[in-house]
């Protein structure tokens, strides 16, 4: 998709930012109106992505947000609300350009104004805001100008902020001073929100005074040429799997985020039915408590990543539908390393008997974390309680919807040892991007605040600032090798998510989060 004005840095991946052959017209929508009813595996108790790292709200927020920059069709770096960037000839600004004529939801203009406020909101509260580590300072010269100043180069720092992971959206500047999960759903979005009821369902119309992209001539990954060619879009949160195939049947849906494998053989043969599989959706994983015991001990850790059938584990999880995987990212990726393969799926239980004598174990309770809103988790935790149980650990699994689970889950004093979740959206944009989970100065990680690993958070910190790709790439496989030895995570392998919509909509592309722009019903 074309764009235009805009200066290329030789830092980072920011040629896919130039100018590609023109199409011949931008995208017009050929049909307007009508209701699109797409059912949410999970609940949503908040839609402030500054703060929340959860899919479920990026499912939503991210058709009501947008950002300076965002990531195109191959995850790379492409300007959103920004028409131009300029960097520095020291490599230690970025001057941004900003497009005119975009307002937001309640009819005010954007300025620079408004996203100096939204980088300020996410530097106190965002849930990556080590990304400012490196920043020394922004300003606004005028309405249209905004520029970040470095305190050194950073030859990621781009790939960075156009990461769509906990992104840092443009807020009115009046709502600066929200609180964490306290934001109020305002954005620039194609859509505004009509309706949020938290764990039943969220309601968009159409924004009519959205200024499309011009730049571009059509959608591009998650931004390029934007319309809303329904009126209406509703998130129905249905956490029930059979629910959702029999709303899809009746066409009470018209699109499904999750259809269960047992039921894909009887969709395939519906000509009314669209499957639409997204394979390496996300790396199921258990993240471990450091804070709380015995999960605090290496021993005990080893422990229970010795006994772990990956397969066993997997397959319950997705009814045999994944992959595989060793660490954090996947195979077909550049940045892909089987560091530290060692240490996983090794089914010894005789070795993990000695890791867990070693740790002094006494029996006392080891509470997993896990929601049924995601089954893949609910049962990847169900199989490893029955795992660690044949060691001798008192595994107990503590079962919320997830909303709870991932608020508990910040608490390290919230009496849980492992949490179950997938790493899908910062695992697909790259490795730097699902390694702030576990290296950056904000990791959930960390035993006590600011008691993070060392090696870990210098290795993160080559993979931010090493000027050669290569180098980045070996401190990568470093901090992975790290990460797997010392059981700061336990990654089981990757599912395969099919998605599914009626065979009337037309437009709509298979994603990591549903694009809501530019797909129609005929």
């Amino acid at each position: 998709m074309a764009q235009r004005q805009l200066a290329v840095s030789y830092l980072v991946p920011i040629l896919a930012l130039m100018a590609a052959p023109a199409l011949a017209a931008p995208f017009a929508c050929p049909r307007t109106g009508g209701t699109f009813t797409f059912a949410q595996e999970a609940n949503v108790n908040s839609l402030d992505e500054m703060t929340s790292g959860t899919i479920s709200t990026h499912d939503v927020a991210l058709n009501i947000y947008e950002e300076l920059m965002t990531r195109d069709e191959k995850n790379q770096p492409i300007l959103d609300l920004a028409s131009a960037i300029e960097e520095g000839a020291d490599h230690l600004s970025f001057r941004f350009t900003l497009r005119q004529g975009v307002t937001f939801h309640n009819g005010k203009k954007m300025t620079s104004a408004d996203v100096l406020a939204s980088f300020e909101r996410y530097k106190r509260v965002g849930l990556l805001r080590s990304l400012f580590d490196v920043v020394s300072g922004w300003e606004t010269a005028d309405a249209e100008h905004f520029t970040i100043r470095l305190k050194e180069p950073s030859p990621t720092f781009i790939d960075q902020l156009s990461s769509f992971n906990s992104p840092v959206v443009i807020i009115p500047a009046e709502h600066r001073d929200d609180g964490p999960q306290a934001l109020r759903p305002v954005g620039t979005g194609p859509w505004r929100i009509e309706e949020f009821t938290p764990g039943s369902q969220t309601v968009f119309r159409r924004h009519d005074a959205y200024a499309p992209n011009t730049a571009f001539e059509a959608r591009n990954g998650y931004g390029g040429y934007k319309q809303a060619c329904l009126d209406k879009v509703v998130f129905r949160v249905v956490t029930e799997p059979g629910a959702r195939v029999a709303g899809l049947r009746t066409a009470e849906l018209q699109g499904s985020e999750d259809v269960p494998t047992k039921a894909l053989a009887d969709l395939k043969a519906d000509p009314n039915i669209v499957l639409i599989p997204l394979e390496n959706w996300w790396i199921q994983i258990a993240v471990p408590n450091l804070s709380n015991p015995p999960t605090d001990n290496l021993e005990f850790r080893r422990a229970v990543q010795a006994v772990l059938d990956m397969d066993e584990i997997m397959d319950a999880a997705t009814d045999g539908n994944y992959r595989l995987n060793v660490g954090f990212q996947y195979p077909y990726q550049a940045s892909y390393t089987d560091a530290g393969k060692e240490t996983y799926n090794v089914k010894d239980p005789a070795g993990a008997k000695r890791h867990l004598a070693a740790s002094g174990y006494k029996g006392e309770p080891v509470v997993l974390l896990t929601s049924k809103d995601y089954p893949a988790m609910y049962n990847s935790a169900l199989v490893m309680s029955e795992q660690m149980k044949s060691i001798g650990i008192n595994a107990q699994l503590k079962v919320t919807d997830w909303p709870t689970s991932t608020q508990l889950a910040q608490k390290r004093d919230s009496g849980w040892n492992f949490y179950y979740t997938g790493w899908g959206t910062p695992t697909a944009i790259g490795a730097l991007n699902v390694m702030q989970n576990l290296g950056s100065s904000y990791a959930m990680q960390m035993p006590r605040p600011g008691e993070l690993d060392q090696d870990m958070l210098a290795a993160f910190r080559d993979m931010a600032n090493l000027p050669d790709a290569a180098q980045r790439q070996d401190a990568f496989a470093r901090m992975q090798r790290i990460a797997l030895e010392r059981v700061y995570a336990v990654p089981f392998g990757s599912l395969t998510k099919v998605q599914a919509v009626r065979a009337n909509v037309k437009g709509y592309a298979p994603a990591r989060i549903p694009r809501l722009s530019n797909i129609w019903l005929e």
